[in-house]
């Protein structure tokens, strides 16, 4: 991405908000792990989408004024020798502004003031702040902490969700995010096939995650997009398994749901496959449905769909395909063999945090999952794309990937 990227965000966001407001974001805080370890940083998301600045404990202030004019400024943490020496250079001014566009650099320690000043000097009537809750179970964010303290200093001041508009933005992707994500999908087709030509009875899940791991290691520092999932035999059915210490054996299926990251935008790919290399008859058969079922849906999403219809299409097709096989007697019991959506935006996150649309629209990249899970028979997986809207159709990112029950054993044949 460059400044121009992040510039464009802004002024959008800008866009939409009202006139005589402020914007306050953060790009987040560590979170100990024990003693004194930390887990990684994790940049807020929206925070990285409208900055493109990648560190811990960063501000940034935005101020429209009457007319629509608006000023910006980020705070940087100041440089500091001895603690940099133990974890690495801080982001400098000129960095800062190189990467964002953002012209006005300070340092974090005259956040506060600032702040303070901006509200009781300026006549500001709102105050966007990004306050997002996954549940509300979720530790204080920044932006909560924030919040707490307007409400009790300055309670004059009327409080604006920006989440909600910048869900908006990040639901059509840019060319640019677009085109990362095709890099992050050839990444992706990369470590999934490793694993299936590394692929042999007695294989441990955690050496199948080591094939990934080692060819994601090859396109830089991030690694994998999100927590791997992989998982082999009766494993299959903990839908987010992370437990990597099964063992694939003669006649197991082995699913993996993964995703390479390239440039900050994410995929989310599933792949499931026998780990001898060669589907059996029961195998073949339920991969057959959900391969069709997939086929299905890329032939007709378009433009104008109704979103939800994605994922209802998808389980009235594959009950359609289940039944004729033979597998589901009656229609309404689809949930036996489906135990979850279909369908889910991809993006900034794998689970990308967007503006839940109406109707499908050119831009937008959404995975296209099926999954079947047959318990009495021992075999479950599911096989997910990655969908890009165009203007007349769809594309399917991730059909590079083996997908197919020839296109997988062929890739199986030819070993490491």
């Amino acid at each position: 991405m460059t400044k121009d990227f992040y510039l464009g965000n802004r002024q959008r966001l800008y866009g939409q908000m009202a006139k005589n407001s402020l914007l306050v974001l953060f790009s987040g805080t560590e979170v100990r792990k024990t003693n004194d370890e930390f887990y990684p940083f994790y940049t807020n998301r929206d925070f990285l989408y409208l900055t493109g600045l990648d560190q811990k404990e960063l501000a940034f202030i935005a101020r429209k004024d009457k007319e629509g004019r608006v000023e910006e400024k980020a705070y940087l943490l100041p440089p500091d020798l001895l603690t940099e020496r133990w974890t690495g250079a801080r982001i400098t001014p000129q960095e800062a502004a190189d990467i964002s566009g953002v012209e006005c650099v300070g340092f974090v320690k005259e956040f506060e003031g600032e702040l303070h000043r901006f509200i009781t000097t300026g006549n500001y009537e709102s105050l966007y702040l990004d306050l997002f809750r996954a549940s509300p179970a979720d530790r204080d964010e920044p932006a909560h902490r924030l919040l707490q303290r307007v409400r009790a200093d300055y309670p004059y001041l009327k409080i604006a969700n920006a989440n909600a508009l910048i869900r908006r933005l990040r639901t059509v992707k840019q060319p640019c995010e677009i085109e990362a994500i095709r890099q992050a999908e050839k990444i992706t087709c990369a470590g999934i096939t490793a694993m299936m030509r590394a692929s042999k009875p007695g294989m441990y899940e955690y050496q199948y995650k080591a094939e990934f791991d080692y060819v994601l290691g090859q396109y830089g520092p991030q690694g994998p997009a999100f927590p791997s999932i992989i998982s082999a035999g009766r494993n299959n059915f903990c839908i987010h398994y992370y437990g990597y210490k099964g063992q694939a054996l003669d006649g197991d299926m082995v699913l993996n749901d993964v995703g390479a990251w390239h440039d900050s935008l994410m995929t989310d790919v599933s792949r499931g496959w026998p780990c001898n290399g060669k589907f059996s008859d029961r195998q073949r058969l339920l991969y057959s449905c959900a391969l069709a079922t997939s086929d299905h849906m890329f032939s007709m999403i378009r433009p104008g769909m109704p979103m939800k219809e994605v994922d209802g299409e998808i389980r009235r097709y594959n009950a359609l395909l289940l039944k004729e096989a033979g597998v589901l007697d009656d229609l309404a019991d689809i949930g036996t063999y489906m135990w979850h959506g279909g369908a889910h935006h991809v993006g900034f996150d794998v689970h990308d945090a967007v503006e839940a649309p109406e109707t499908v629209a050119p831009g937008m990249v959404f995975c296209v999952d099926v999954g079947i899970y047959h318990e009495e028979w021992g075999i479950g997986f599911r096989l997910e794309d990655n969908c890009l809207v165009t203007e007349g159709g769809c594309e399917n990112l991730s059909a590079l990937t083996p997908r197919t029950i020839e296109q997988v054993e062929a890739t199986m044949r030819q070993g490491c």
